[in-house]
């Protein structure tokens, strides 16, 4: 089943900077295949279910592996039949807008 989420992986307690880890996560991310996005605040990253879910936990158990504290913050669009959510929903709002 298609899904879509907006994902946000980070350490805590290793200082100010981020950017080191979570380019760690969207190279994980990247070589899953699954189209994906990332912006300022989430990666969005889209595919089946099974495949999806299956990058969340690779890229959480990266981080925690090294030891180190993970939050994961997650929001998940389940639409049974539709697919390119990435780009139609935007597209939608996009096209209200003009």
């Amino acid at each position: 089943m298609n899904t879509l989420i907006a994902l946000c992986i980070a350490p805590c307690g290793t200082g100010d900077e981020y950017a080191p880890y979570v380019a760690e996560i969207v190279k994980i991310i990247r070589a899953s295949g699954l189209k994906n996005r990332t912006n300022s605040m989430f990666t969005e990253v889209e595919g089946e279910w099974d495949d999806v879910m299956a990058v969340v936990k690779k890229c959480t158990f990266h981080l925690a592996g090294q030891g180190i504290r993970t939050e994961v913050i997650m929001k998940a669009d389940v639409r049974p039949g539709h697919t390119g959510m990435m780009e139609k929903k935007v597209q939608a709002v996009e096209h209200l807008l003009t």
